[in-house]
């Protein structure tokens, strides 16, 4: 029985010693550098993180005293980079949209958010078809604006809808 023992052990030790032959090879054949391997990380952001802000009183030529946005170092970090939020589809015009913390009757424009709540929203490729009020989930970059009045706070450009359709 004894040798029955160190038998089955050597054939054990031999067969874990090829497996690991055979895998540190494929490991070495792979090409590490092809993009396939590379991946964009994705931050998601939710609009609690989006309010950390404050408005500053400044002298604007066109309006005369304006409150311009000052984002928080923190968000800033996130410009640029790609993020997925998720919010409610708000009609602009026929054909431009934006995302919102809130459904059309408690948006911005009603008076019951700032600024901060409402996003632009610039999509890749075509419009696709939406309606008011529906819940989606982009994904795109994440822009700010803190000297345009006339624009929106924050964009999400490049979007695609991933969730919501």
């Amino acid at each position: 029985m004894h040798k029955s023992v160190l038998f089955f052990a050597l054939l054990l030790s031999s067969f874990f010693a090829s497996a690991k032959e055979v895998s540190v090879s494929k490991f070495e054949k792979l090409d590490f550098s092809q993009s396939e391997f590379i991946t964009t990380p994705i931050d998601s952001i939710n609009w609690k993180f989006l309010g950390m802000i404050k408005f500053i009183k400044k002298a604007d030529k066109e309006y005369g005293e304006v409150m311009y946005p000052q984002v928080s170092p923190l968000l800033k970090q996130k410009a640029g980079k790609k993020i997925a939020i998720s919010g409610f589809i708000i009609p602009i015009d026929n054909t431009t949209f934006a995302l919102s913390k809130n459904v059309f009757a408690s948006c911005f424009f009603c008076g019951q958010a700032g600024p901060e709540t409402i996003m632009g929203i610039k999509f890749k490729g075509g419009t696709p078809k939406l309606k008011t009020d529906q819940y989606v989930t982009l994904v795109g970059t994440f822009r700010i604006n803190e000297n345009d009045v006339e624009d929106w706070i924050y964009h999400i450009d490049n979007a695609e809808i991933v969730k919501g359709k």
